[in-house]
């Protein structure tokens, strides 16, 4: 599994935000289309009637995101610290992006998690909505941009790329 952008790539399989377990809320793209995954918002959009694809609420990384989360670890450990039987760490929810399928029949907006604890880099921000609109440009274009994402999903398997290469590969399948 690896992080690519706002996309999140196991297997073969590409999702926008992270890949969701359970009921949890998601967003994979096949080859047949979008598909909300998840209670309330299961539901596939396929591509032929798939006019626009976005993405909001996206976290930027930032040095301020960055000291955030340093603090909140800093403070639950003095807290573990302090009360060593407290209940622990409960977990929190990651943020939830908002991704916006248009067809002709209207918008529908699912969520899915934020994959990246600080956020994303503005640049793979950018390159990974330009690589949505790319995927709503016609049947050729969606099949071969998605195949080379899940066939480089299946070759680097386990492997996480740098920001830079990151940024290159997203370079590569916008085309």
């Amino acid at each position: 599994m690896a992080m690519v952008g706002l996309f999140w790539i196991a297997e073969g399989d590409v999702y926008v935000g992270a890949k969701p377990s359970g009921l949890a809320p998601g967003v994979r793209l096949t080859p047949e289309g979008v598909m909300g995954l998840g209670d309330g918002q299961a539901d596939l959009h396929l591509w032929e009637d798939v006019r626009a694809l976005t993405v909001a609420d996206v976290p930027v990384k930032s040095l301020l995101r960055k000291v955030g989360a340093v603090k909140d670890r800093a403070l639950h450990t003095v807290k573990e610290l302090a009360m060593p039987v407290s209940p622990g760490l409960v977990d929190e929810a990651p943020a939830l992006m908002t991704v916006r399928v248009t067809t002709s029949g209207g918008d529908r907006e699912l969520a899915a998690y934020v994959a990246a604890a600080v956020g994303y880099p503005q640049t793979e921000v950018d390159l990974s909505r330009a690589l949505l609109t790319r995927l709503t440009e016609g049947a050729a274009t969606m099949s071969t941009t998605l195949a080379a994402m899940s066939e480089w999903g299946r070759a680097g398997e386990g492997s996480a790329p740098r920001a830079s290469q990151r940024e290159k590969l997203l370079r590569e399948w916008l085309g």
